[in-house]
Protein backbone atom coordinates (compact mmCIF):
# COMPACT_ATOMS: atom_id res chain seq x y z
CA UNK A 1 0.00 0.00 0.00
CA UNK A 2 1.43 3.35 -1.06
CA UNK A 3 -0.72 5.71 1.04
CA UNK A 4 -2.87 4.87 4.06
CA UNK A 5 -4.97 7.67 5.56
CA UNK A 6 -6.81 7.06 8.83
CA UNK A 7 -9.04 9.42 10.80
CA UNK A 8 -7.92 12.61 9.06
CA UNK A 9 -9.57 15.62 10.71
CA UNK A 10 -8.90 19.18 9.54
CA UNK A 11 -10.58 22.28 10.95
CA UNK A 12 -10.29 26.00 10.34
CA UNK A 13 -10.39 28.28 13.37
CA UNK A 14 -11.97 31.50 12.09
CA UNK A 15 -13.59 34.58 13.62
CA UNK A 16 -16.99 33.14 12.76
CA UNK A 17 -16.29 29.86 14.50
CA UNK A 18 -14.58 26.54 13.84
CA UNK A 19 -15.17 25.14 10.35
CA UNK A 20 -15.27 21.33 10.50
CA UNK A 21 -13.92 20.95 6.96
CA UNK A 22 -12.79 17.29 7.12
CA UNK A 23 -13.94 14.89 9.83
CA UNK A 24 -12.57 11.40 10.42
CA UNK A 25 -11.72 10.59 6.79
CA UNK A 26 -9.97 7.28 6.03
CA UNK A 27 -8.90 5.74 2.72
CA UNK A 28 -5.95 4.01 1.08
CA UNK A 29 -4.27 4.07 -2.33
CA UNK A 30 -2.18 1.29 -3.87
CA UNK A 31 0.52 1.65 -6.50
CA UNK A 32 -0.97 2.12 -9.94
CA UNK A 33 -4.47 2.62 -8.54
CA UNK A 34 -6.78 5.56 -9.25
CA UNK A 35 -8.92 6.74 -6.34
CA UNK A 36 -11.75 9.13 -7.15
CA UNK A 37 -13.10 11.66 -4.63
CA UNK A 38 -16.42 13.18 -5.67
CA UNK A 39 -18.96 15.49 -4.09
CA UNK A 40 -20.37 19.00 -4.21
CA UNK A 41 -18.29 22.13 -3.68
CA UNK A 42 -17.45 22.51 0.00
CA UNK A 43 -17.66 18.79 0.76
CA UNK A 44 -13.99 18.66 1.80
CA UNK A 45 -12.41 17.01 -1.24
CA UNK A 46 -9.61 19.50 -1.86
CA UNK A 47 -8.97 20.21 1.85
CA UNK A 48 -8.45 16.47 2.36
CA UNK A 49 -5.65 16.35 -0.20
CA UNK A 50 -4.16 19.72 0.77
CA UNK A 51 -3.89 18.38 4.31
CA UNK A 52 -1.73 15.49 3.14
CA UNK A 53 0.88 17.88 1.74
CA UNK A 54 0.64 20.62 4.36
CA UNK A 55 -0.80 23.10 1.86
CA UNK A 56 -3.70 24.42 3.93
CA UNK A 57 -2.99 27.86 5.42
CA UNK A 58 -2.02 27.34 9.06
CA UNK A 59 -3.42 29.31 10.81
CA UNK A 60 -6.40 29.28 10.48
CA UNK A 61 -6.19 25.61 9.39
CA UNK A 62 -5.18 22.93 11.84
CA UNK A 63 -4.77 19.15 11.59
CA UNK A 64 -6.81 17.97 14.58
CA UNK A 65 -6.16 14.26 14.24
CA UNK A 66 -5.39 11.25 12.12
CA UNK A 67 -2.43 9.84 10.20
CA UNK A 68 -1.36 9.60 6.56
CA UNK A 69 1.35 6.99 6.09
CA UNK A 70 3.23 7.31 2.80
CA UNK A 71 6.00 4.74 2.40
CA UNK A 72 6.47 4.62 6.18
CA UNK A 73 6.34 8.42 6.65
CA UNK A 74 3.41 10.09 8.43
CA UNK A 75 2.79 13.11 6.19
CA UNK A 76 0.68 14.83 8.85
CA UNK A 77 3.52 14.81 11.39
CA UNK A 78 6.55 15.10 9.08
CA UNK A 79 8.73 18.22 9.53
CA UNK A 80 8.58 20.83 6.78
CA UNK A 81 12.03 19.96 5.40
CA UNK A 82 11.02 16.33 4.94
CA UNK A 83 7.76 17.37 3.26
CA UNK A 84 9.67 19.63 0.88
CA UNK A 85 11.63 16.62 -0.37
CA UNK A 86 8.40 14.70 -0.99
CA UNK A 87 6.25 17.48 -2.50
CA UNK A 88 6.89 17.92 -6.20
CA UNK A 89 9.06 14.80 -6.39
CA UNK A 90 7.39 11.72 -4.94
CA UNK A 91 3.95 13.34 -4.65
CA UNK A 92 2.84 15.93 -7.19
CA UNK A 93 -0.37 17.89 -7.45
CA UNK A 94 -2.28 19.37 -10.36
CA UNK A 95 -4.11 22.37 -8.96
CA UNK A 96 -7.59 23.39 -9.99
CA UNK A 97 -6.89 26.98 -11.00
CA UNK A 98 -3.96 27.44 -13.42
CA UNK A 99 -4.57 31.21 -13.42
CA UNK A 100 -3.20 31.47 -9.87
CA UNK A 101 -0.89 28.45 -9.82
CA UNK A 102 1.64 29.81 -12.32
CA UNK A 103 3.89 32.76 -11.50
CA UNK A 104 3.05 35.55 -13.99
CA UNK A 105 6.57 37.01 -13.68
CA UNK A 106 8.41 33.82 -14.64
CA UNK A 107 8.80 32.21 -18.05
CA UNK A 108 7.29 28.76 -18.49
CA UNK A 109 10.81 27.35 -18.94
CA UNK A 110 11.87 28.52 -15.46
CA UNK A 111 8.75 27.14 -13.82
CA UNK A 112 9.02 23.76 -15.52
CA UNK A 113 12.71 23.28 -14.79
CA UNK A 114 12.46 24.36 -11.15
CA UNK A 115 11.32 20.91 -9.89
CA UNK A 116 14.20 19.31 -11.78
CA UNK A 117 16.70 21.71 -10.19
CA UNK A 118 15.32 21.20 -6.68
CA UNK A 119 14.79 17.45 -6.70
CA UNK A 120 17.13 16.04 -9.36
CA UNK A 121 19.90 18.66 -9.44
CA UNK A 122 19.37 18.94 -13.20
CA UNK A 123 20.15 22.31 -14.80
CA UNK A 124 20.92 23.96 -18.10
CA UNK A 125 20.16 22.31 -21.44
CA UNK A 126 19.35 18.84 -20.05
CA UNK A 127 16.65 20.35 -17.83
CA UNK A 128 15.37 22.53 -20.69
CA UNK A 129 15.09 19.51 -23.01
CA UNK A 130 13.13 17.62 -20.33
CA UNK A 131 10.80 20.61 -20.01
CA UNK A 132 10.25 20.81 -23.79
CA UNK A 133 9.47 17.08 -23.89
CA UNK A 134 7.00 17.53 -21.02
CA UNK A 135 5.17 20.28 -22.92
CA UNK A 136 5.01 18.13 -26.04
CA UNK A 137 3.55 15.23 -24.05
CA UNK A 138 0.61 17.35 -22.86
CA UNK A 139 -0.15 18.60 -26.36
CA UNK A 140 1.39 22.09 -26.40
CA UNK A 141 2.06 22.92 -30.09
CA UNK A 142 5.54 24.11 -31.04
CA UNK A 143 6.96 23.51 -27.53
CA UNK A 144 10.48 24.67 -28.45
CA UNK A 145 9.18 28.21 -28.94
CA UNK A 146 6.37 28.23 -26.36
CA UNK A 147 8.75 27.18 -23.59
CA UNK A 148 10.07 30.78 -23.51
CA UNK A 149 6.60 32.30 -23.15
CA UNK A 150 5.00 33.82 -20.06
CA UNK A 151 1.74 32.44 -18.58
CA UNK A 152 -0.35 35.36 -19.89
CA UNK A 153 0.55 34.31 -23.43
CA UNK A 154 -1.34 31.03 -22.98
CA UNK A 155 -5.08 30.41 -22.89
CA UNK A 156 -6.68 28.98 -19.73
CA UNK A 157 -6.67 25.47 -21.15
CA UNK A 158 -3.03 25.78 -22.23
CA UNK A 159 -2.05 26.98 -18.76
CA UNK A 160 -3.76 23.93 -17.29
CA UNK A 161 -1.70 21.71 -19.59
CA UNK A 162 1.46 23.47 -18.42
CA UNK A 163 0.44 22.70 -14.83
CA UNK A 164 -0.02 19.04 -15.75
CA UNK A 165 3.39 18.95 -17.43
CA UNK A 166 4.97 20.49 -14.32
CA UNK A 167 3.40 17.89 -12.04
CA UNK A 168 4.49 14.94 -14.19
CA UNK A 169 8.02 16.07 -15.02
CA UNK A 170 9.59 14.42 -11.93
CA UNK A 171 7.75 11.10 -12.50
CA UNK A 172 5.97 11.09 -9.11
CA UNK A 173 4.79 7.95 -7.32
CA UNK A 174 1.51 9.63 -6.37
CA UNK A 175 -0.29 12.26 -8.46
CA UNK A 176 -3.10 14.28 -6.88
CA UNK A 177 -5.40 15.79 -9.51
CA UNK A 178 -7.66 18.58 -8.24
CA UNK A 179 -10.19 19.08 -11.06
CA UNK A 180 -7.38 18.82 -13.68
CA UNK A 181 -9.64 19.02 -16.74
CA UNK A 182 -11.91 21.89 -15.65
CA UNK A 183 -10.58 24.44 -18.15
CA UNK A 184 -10.19 22.02 -21.05
CA UNK A 185 -12.50 21.22 -23.94
CA UNK A 186 -13.70 17.65 -24.35
CA UNK A 187 -11.07 16.66 -26.94
CA UNK A 188 -8.13 17.95 -24.89
CA UNK A 189 -9.72 16.54 -21.74
CA UNK A 190 -9.53 13.05 -23.23
CA UNK A 191 -5.91 13.63 -24.27
CA UNK A 192 -4.98 14.63 -20.72
CA UNK A 193 -6.80 11.67 -19.17
CA UNK A 194 -5.09 9.34 -21.64
CA UNK A 195 -1.73 10.87 -20.73
CA UNK A 196 -2.31 10.32 -17.02
CA UNK A 197 -3.36 6.72 -17.71
CA UNK A 198 -0.25 6.14 -19.84
CA UNK A 199 1.96 7.39 -17.01
CA UNK A 200 0.21 5.04 -14.62
CA UNK A 201 0.82 2.11 -16.92
CA UNK A 202 4.46 3.00 -17.61
CA UNK A 203 5.52 4.13 -14.13
CA UNK A 204 3.01 2.55 -11.76
CA UNK A 205 1.91 6.00 -10.62
CA UNK A 206 -1.01 6.12 -8.19
CA UNK A 207 -3.60 8.85 -8.74
CA UNK A 208 -6.09 10.61 -6.48
CA UNK A 209 -8.66 12.24 -8.75
CA UNK A 210 -10.82 15.03 -7.28
CA UNK A 211 -13.72 16.02 -9.49
CA UNK A 212 -17.38 16.97 -9.81
CA UNK A 213 -17.60 15.19 -13.15
CA UNK A 214 -19.10 11.74 -12.67
CA UNK A 215 -18.52 10.97 -16.36
CA UNK A 216 -14.76 11.36 -15.81
CA UNK A 217 -14.95 9.26 -12.64
CA UNK A 218 -16.72 6.48 -14.53
CA UNK A 219 -13.84 6.37 -17.03
CA UNK A 220 -10.68 6.67 -14.96
CA UNK A 221 -11.24 5.60 -11.34
CA UNK A 222 -10.86 2.16 -9.80
CA UNK A 223 -12.31 3.04 -6.38
CA UNK A 224 -14.57 6.00 -5.58
CA UNK A 225 -15.08 7.92 -2.33
CA UNK A 226 -18.23 10.05 -2.17
CA UNK A 227 -17.87 12.97 0.26
CA UNK A 228 -20.55 15.12 1.84
CA UNK A 229 -20.22 17.73 4.61
CA UNK A 230 -16.59 16.84 5.30
CA UNK A 231 -17.15 13.09 5.63
CA UNK A 232 -17.02 10.06 3.34
CA UNK A 233 -20.58 8.78 2.94
CA UNK A 234 -19.88 5.90 0.54
CA UNK A 235 -16.88 3.96 -0.80
CA UNK A 236 -16.92 1.26 -3.46
CA UNK A 237 -15.32 0.12 -6.68
CA UNK A 238 -16.38 2.00 -9.80
CA UNK A 239 -18.61 -0.77 -11.14
CA UNK A 240 -20.25 -1.43 -7.77
CA UNK A 241 -20.92 2.26 -7.07
CA UNK A 242 -22.51 2.99 -10.44
CA UNK A 243 -24.50 -0.25 -10.58
CA UNK A 244 -25.58 -0.41 -6.95
CA UNK A 245 -25.35 2.97 -5.14
CA UNK A 246 -26.51 2.65 -1.54
CA UNK A 247 -26.46 6.09 0.10
CA UNK A 248 -29.21 8.56 -0.80
CA UNK A 249 -26.63 11.26 -1.60
CA UNK A 250 -24.81 9.01 -4.07
CA UNK A 251 -28.09 8.09 -5.71
CA UNK A 252 -29.01 11.77 -5.93
CA UNK A 253 -25.69 12.64 -7.59
CA UNK A 254 -26.08 9.89 -10.18
CA UNK A 255 -29.68 10.85 -10.83
CA UNK A 256 -28.70 14.49 -11.47
CA UNK A 257 -26.30 13.69 -14.35
CA UNK A 258 -27.67 15.71 -17.31
CA UNK A 259 -26.98 12.95 -19.84
CA UNK A 260 -29.16 10.58 -17.80
CA UNK A 261 -32.24 12.81 -18.13
CA UNK A 262 -34.93 12.22 -20.77
CA UNK A 263 -34.80 14.78 -23.56
CA UNK A 264 -37.14 17.69 -23.06
CA UNK A 265 -37.62 17.00 -19.34
CA UNK A 266 -36.46 19.39 -16.56
CA UNK A 267 -33.06 18.55 -15.11
CA UNK A 268 -33.17 16.83 -11.74
CA UNK A 269 -31.24 18.65 -9.01
CA UNK A 270 -30.58 18.06 -5.32
CA UNK A 271 -32.71 20.58 -3.38
CA UNK A 272 -31.30 22.90 -0.76
CA UNK A 273 -27.67 23.49 0.20
CA UNK A 274 -25.02 21.55 2.11
CA UNK A 275 -24.94 22.32 5.85
CA UNK A 276 -22.93 25.16 7.37
CA UNK A 277 -19.82 23.41 8.68
CA UNK A 278 -19.23 26.03 11.37
CA UNK A 279 -22.29 24.50 13.01
CA UNK A 280 -22.49 20.91 11.69
CA UNK A 281 -25.63 18.92 12.42
CA UNK A 282 -25.59 16.45 15.31
CA UNK A 283 -27.14 13.70 13.25
CA UNK A 284 -27.30 12.82 9.55
CA UNK A 285 -26.06 15.81 7.53
CA UNK A 286 -28.04 14.84 4.42
CA UNK A 287 -31.41 14.47 6.15
CA UNK A 288 -32.88 17.88 5.05
CA UNK A 289 -32.11 17.10 1.37
CA UNK A 290 -32.94 13.40 1.36
CA UNK A 291 -35.57 12.76 -1.32
CA UNK A 292 -34.57 9.28 -2.47
CA UNK A 293 -34.43 7.63 0.96
CA UNK A 294 -36.65 8.12 4.00
CA UNK A 295 -35.66 11.28 5.92
CA UNK A 296 -37.95 10.29 8.81
CA UNK A 297 -35.59 7.39 9.54
CA UNK A 298 -32.37 9.47 9.46
CA UNK A 299 -30.42 9.47 12.72
CA UNK A 300 -30.64 12.74 14.65
CA UNK A 301 -28.63 12.18 17.83
CA UNK A 302 -25.25 11.05 16.48
CA UNK A 303 -23.11 11.05 13.34
CA UNK A 304 -23.64 7.88 11.28
CA UNK A 305 -20.44 5.89 10.84
CA UNK A 306 -19.02 4.28 7.71
CA UNK A 307 -19.88 0.59 7.77
CA UNK A 308 -19.29 -2.32 5.37
CA UNK A 309 -22.77 -2.96 3.99
CA UNK A 310 -21.54 -5.47 1.38
CA UNK A 311 -18.05 -6.96 0.89
CA UNK A 312 -15.85 -4.04 -0.19
CA UNK A 313 -18.81 -1.63 -0.28
CA UNK A 314 -18.96 0.88 2.59
CA UNK A 315 -21.65 3.46 3.35
CA UNK A 316 -22.75 5.58 6.30
CA UNK A 317 -25.08 3.43 8.38
CA UNK A 318 -27.97 5.92 8.45
CA UNK A 319 -31.26 3.99 8.01
CA UNK A 320 -32.93 6.95 6.30
CA UNK A 321 -30.20 7.35 3.69
CA UNK A 322 -29.95 3.62 3.02
CA UNK A 323 -33.74 3.22 2.68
Amino acid sequence: MLLDVKGLTTRFHTRNGIVHAVEDVSFSVDKGQTLGIVGESGSGKSVTCYSLLGLNPMPPGRIEGGSAIFDGIDLLKAPEKQLQKIRGKRISMIFQDPMTSLNPYMRISDQLTEPLELHENLRGKPALHRAIDALAEVGIPDPEKRIRSYPHEFSGGMRQRVMIAMSLITKPELLICDEPTTALDVTVQKQVLDLIRDRQRDLGTAVIFITHDLAVVSEVCDVINVMYAGRIVETATRAELFNNPLHAYTRSLLRSIPAAQPKGQPLITIPGLPPNLTNPPQGCAFQPRNLLGDPKLCVTDHQPELAEIKPGHFAQNCPGCLA
